[in-house]
């Protein structure tokens, strides 16, 4: 979900909040200022290089995750979600020194990932609808986490809502709405509000992933 050479990639250049300034020292240091005002930030929490720092209250408040295609970016013990398969598929070894792992399956083919990709290039929603089908079949006590657009959510819901209501009510959403502003979009799990040069930035509900 960053570095990536695909329509994201030109979104976020289009579309860009005015509060997400563009790469740079002034990124880092305007949504920096926003994140240590955050009800889940540490005031006293130190500037990241490559984007802002935030650090998740240890019993309550929404969980911090952090997702890169090059885990080594990502600072030491945090949560991170980085990819199963695809042209970024990372290793074991490269998330070493992390908090817990979010794995992401780019294309549908592996519903054994934790959650599934649904942008240009990648899954489609009626992939989406067929990758939860799959694993929750496998497991129908789990839940499948469905990273998308905040702009193409409705089409995702629509195909996956057309599965039996109880697969529905397993399906998390994780939804990409890069304000620059720590926040979690109504009715969404998690949402993924910063956009970085090294990595990007979710807020997630309690209990989003294990």
């Amino acid at each position: 979900m960053t570095f990536r050479t695909t329509p994201r990639t030109l979104l976020a250049t289009a579309t860009a909040s005015p509060v997400r300034l563009g790469a740079g020292v002034a990124l880092a240091a305007t949504i920096g200022s926003l994140a240590a005002t955050a009800p889940w930030a540490s005031a006293a929490a130190p500037a990241a290089a490559h984007g802002p720092a935030v650090t998740t209250a240890a019993t309550s408040g929404p969980t911090t995750i952090y997702d890169s295609v090059s885990p080594g970016q990502i600072p030491a013990g945090q949560h991170v979600a980085t990819y199963s398969d695809g042209p970024y598929q990372a290793s074991n070894s490269s998330v070493q020194g992390r908090g817990n792992v979010l794995w992401i399956d780019t294309n549908g083919s592996n519903p054994h990932a934790d959650a599934l990709d649904v942008e240009p290039g990648d899954a489609t929603p009626a992939g989406a609808a067929h990758w939860v089908n799959a694993k929750l079949s496998a497991n129908p006590h789990g839940d499948a986490i469905v990273y998308t657009f905040k702009s193409d959510w409705s089409a995702v819901q629509g195909q996956i809502n057309a599965l039996p209501s109880w697969e529905q009510s397993h399906v998390k959403y994780w939804i990409a709405d890069p304000t620059g502003t720590p926040h979690i979009v109504p009715g969404a799990s998690a949402t993924q509000w910063y956009w970085g040069n090294s990595y990007d930035i979710t807020a997630a509900h309690p209990g989003f992933f294990h």
